[in-house]
């Protein structure tokens, strides 16, 4: 095995050790909500993002349509594009077949070990730090979906609410770190209830709702809570 490879899937192995756990809730989530476990797998496939995988199973279970669904999809992805834009500035030997694989492979973990390297990195490093986590993603929504298959009916239907309990997982954690990040969960959570509560807004179909939310309080956000940048 090339050496590059090797390190990169070595730096990688706790990333897919972190990887597992949250797939396996998303294929026990998915196939619990009606979906088919081998459709929850392809749904990790072709998408490997914690967060818009999750995003995208509440329009589905809103009952969304397409165009919600990719609306929403890009808005919380397109962090990624800015960290494949960053992380390609530090790869030698990058041509176009690596600079999808490297795209479509990054996630916010991958760009943060990545992205520490003092050195250059090659695209055999990026194929060898992205390629354990994608296996483990994979095999983790694939299995949780089986097992959901077996759980009782019961259960099976309560584990509904494990979707909210993911959602509130990811943003607690840094909400208590970061008054910023707080300050426009806050204002997501008005401008939902306010499309939800208000009789005017009520024609707006709940996907719609969640995309609303979404650029409304990112962009109130990026106003009140300006990035300074620390050498000014």
């Amino acid at each position: 095995m090339n050496k590059e490879i090797r390190e990169g899937i070595d730096h990688s192995i706790p990333i897919a050790l972190g990887y597992f756990p949250v797939s396996f809730t998303f294929g026990l989530i998915a196939t619990s909500s009606g979906l088919n476990p081998l459709l929850a797998f392809i749904i990790s496939l072709t998408n490997f993002t914690s967060a818009g995988q999750f995003a995208g199973m509440k329009v589905i279970l809103a009952g969304g349509t397409y165009i919600e669904m990719i609306i929403t999809i890009f808005v919380i992805n397109l962090r990624y594009m800015l960290m494949s834009l960053s992380i390609s500035q530090k790869i030698k030997g990058f041509d176009l077949k690596d600079r999808l694989f490297t795209s479509f492979g990054m996630t916010d973990e991958i760009f943060a070990v990545s992205s520490i390297e003092k050195d250059e990195i090659s695209n055999k490093y990026m194929q060898g730090i992205i390629t354990l986590p994608y296996i483990s993603w994979g095999l983790g929504t694939l299995l949780g979906g089986l097992i959901s298959e077996i759980l009782p009916i019961a259960l099976k239907n309560a584990m509904g609410i494990a979707l909210y309990g993911m959602f509130l997982a990811i943003i607690i954690p840094v909400a208590k770190k970061d008054f910023k990040v707080l300050g426009v969960i806050i204002i997501a959570i008005a401008i939902s209830c306010a499309i939800y509560y208000i009789p005017i807004f009520e024609i707006i179909p709940d996907g719609w709702a969640i995309i609303i939310s979404t650029i409304i309080a990112s962009a109130l956000g990026a106003l009140i809570f300006p990035e300074v940048n620390s050498d000014e």
